[in-house]
């Protein structure tokens, strides 16, 4: 037996257990979901969330066990990957160190820590400096492909 007709086996028992699942869940009823959520039980919902939490985690492992063993096949394409890894996390250094902590009261009464509001600001200016990089990037892409012709 090789390895795709196994992946078959797995994704129609995945898929039948969903749809049993489901089922099940629907000869219930939303009222009475809501009624036992409602009282704290979750037992009809549950296997259901457990199964999706078990195929994303599946396809998870899946990915990156594939990607490293592509990358690890090719020494350019994991030179590559470095690269971009590094200047990555350099982004998010230089985000970090740009952000300031500020201790920040929220809704619900808690105070959010220095640090906490720091990592906020670097998520924020990351995603600014990331945006700027894809925009600069893309121009300049045009930019010599306009200058080639």
């Amino acid at each position: 037996m090789n390895f795709q007709n196994i992946i078959k086996i797995v994704s129609g028992l995945l898929g039948v257990l969903g749809v049993i699942f489901l089922l099940r869940i629907m000869s219930l009823g939303d009222d009475q979901v809501k009624m036992d959520a409602s009282m704290g039980d979750y037992s009809s919902v549950s296997p259901l969330i457990t199964l999706a939490l078990a195929i994303l985690s599946i396809a998870i492992i899946v990915t990156v066990v594939f990607s490293v063993i592509t990358l690890a096949s090719d020494p350019k394409k994991l030179k590559k990957a470095l690269i971009a890894s590094g200047l990555f996390l350099l982004v998010i250094a230089i985000a970090y160190g740009i952000s300031e902590g500020v201790e920040t009261p929220m809704k619900d009464g808690e105070v959010l820590s220095a640090n906490g509001s720091r990592l906020v600001g670097t998520g924020i200016v990351s995603f600014y400096m990331l945006t700027i990089i894809a925009f600069g990037s893309m121009m300049f892409s045009a930019i010599k492909k306009i200058i080639k012709k």
